[in-house]
């Protein structure tokens, strides 16, 4: 038996609940604890390993991008593919774009004659600077209006599914997330 107060107050009035299985406890809640690995050499981002991330699929299923697998509400499954989805188009540019820069790089310093100076190199570089960040504007334009398009629907429908998760919980409260049990 647990003995909760009915009220907050300092009263030391209180009733019995007999516990149930599936029940979830008071001021508790689901830890999350999504995880960032090492840095990649060459986009220098570190990618986020989500604690929920979606199921596999089931074996029955004969399309793998098919929402139908799962059971319940799927837009859930559906934020969380999209979210994993914002990082890899993420991870690609930022991979991409290092690595022709990289490359870029590399022709400049290696096109300077062998006794170069110390100023001469830091002159080449800055001119490259200049050039490379002039030649990729309308690409990183284009990037970033793809990208904060693509931010903002998941953080709407990461915020419907959580506005959802929350009226199922003030509808039921002493469910399963608004599952009957």
């Amino acid at each position: 038996m647990v003995r909760l107060p009915l009220s907050l107050s300092s009263s030391s009035t209180s009733f019995a609940v007999k516990p149930r299985q599936g029940l979830r406890a008071f001021h508790t809640s689901i830890s999350r604890s999504h995880l960032v690995g090492p840095p990649d050499p060459v986009s220098h981002l570190r990618p986020v390993i989500y604690d929920d991330a979606p199921p596999p699929p089931a074996p029955r299923v004969r399309h793998p991008y098919s929402l139908t697998e799962f059971t319940g509400d799927t837009r859930e499954y559906q934020w969380k593919m999209q979210r994993q989805d914002l990082d890899a188009f993420n991870h690609a540019f930022w991979l991409d774009s290092n690595t022709r820069f990289y490359a870029a790089k590399d022709a400049v310093l290696q096109s300077l004659p062998e006794g170069a100076s110390a100023e001469q190199r830091e002159h080449a570089l800055s001119d490259f600077y200049a050039r490379w960040v002039a030649q990729e504007r309308a690409r990183m334009a284009a990037y970033d209006a793809e990208w904060r398009k693509r931010n903002w629907s998941t953080i709407m429908l990461g915020a419907r599914v959580r506005y959802q998760e929350f009226v199922a919980r003030v509808m039921h409260p002493f469910g399963r997330g608004g599952q009957d049990e």
